[in-house]
């Protein structure tokens, strides 16, 4: 009898736990929102954080660059233009070569590309003859160009430690270019535009720790003013040879980093 008022007992605790049990586990399920469940790996202390753990920078690649971007680049220079101007075609007969000078100023993207926006300018000995070689026209012409250029600078860390520090580039871009003739036979100025295509290559050489540099550039102008291909300088007499070419720059940059 003993025996089996013990087991009845331990029977009615057992029965009595599982009910506290089922209970608070029915308890805990209605908490939850419906259609949610947690994993036995979860920790509702380390939910996704938008702030902390979001990085700027898809990948580490694109942070070393900025870094180095911001330490050892530039963010735009300034700089002063002076060399020769020299004509292709038949104006390499008709302009004399002559000196252009201007402006330039550099506004870099990243460490290899960058905008480049400058102001030239120059005057040049002018010398049409007619086609039976009566008259000669003489005087002056003046070229400005107004020039938008995009740079890419070439790497140089895996040359010669003599040169690493140089920086050349190539440039393309487009240009407004004016022309303006004062003639003496005629007595008259004369002023026409046109745009153009610039095609060039340069070298920069760091001068002032880094702080200036000195510059050669070369680069290709062509143009396409409106007597293009024309026998005329004016509407009553013919010149001996037509009214075509373009134009090519040597310049020299002196220029400061900033």
């Amino acid at each position: 009898m003993e025996i089996t008022f013990v087991r009845r007992g331990l029977l009615l605790a057992a029965v009595g736990f599982g009910a506290v049990f089922m209970n608070s586990s029915w308890v805990s399920a209605q908490s939850l929102p419906s259609g949610s469940f947690l994993l036995a790996q979860s920790d509702p202390d380390e939910a996704f954080d938008p702030f902390s753990d979001y990085s700027e920078f898809d990948e580490a690649s694109d942070e070393e660059a900025d870094i180095n971007f911001f330490r050892n680049g530039r963010f735009f220079t300034v700089g002063l233009y002076g060399g020769m101007r020299q004509f292709t075609g038949n104006f390499a007969k008709q302009y004399k070569p002559g000196a252009a000078y201007g402006v330039t100023m550099t506004y870099f993207f990243d460490l290899r590309t960058a905008f480049a926006m400058s102001f030239l300018t120059g005057d040049h000995k002018v010398d049409f003859t007619t086609l039976q070689g009566t008259k000669h026209y003489t005087g002056n012409v003046s070229i400005t160009s107004i020039n938008f250029d995009f740079k890419y600078y070439f790497n140089t860390q895996n040359v010669t430690r003599g040169l690493a520090d140089l920086n050349p580039y190539g440039l393309l871009g487009f240009s407004q270019n004016y022309r303006t003739y004062s003639l003496d036979n005629l007595g008259s100025l004369s002023r026409d535009q046109t745009m153009g295509v610039d095609l060039g290559a340069g070298l920069e050489i760091p001068l002032m720790r880094r702080r200036g540099f000195l510059g050669v550039q070369g680069s290709y102008h062509l143009v396409n003013f409106a007597d293009e291909s024309k026998e005329y300088v004016n509407s009553t007499e013919r010149l001996d040879s037509l009214l075509s070419g373009d134009y090519y720059n040597l310049m020299l940059i002196l220029g400061m980093n900033f």
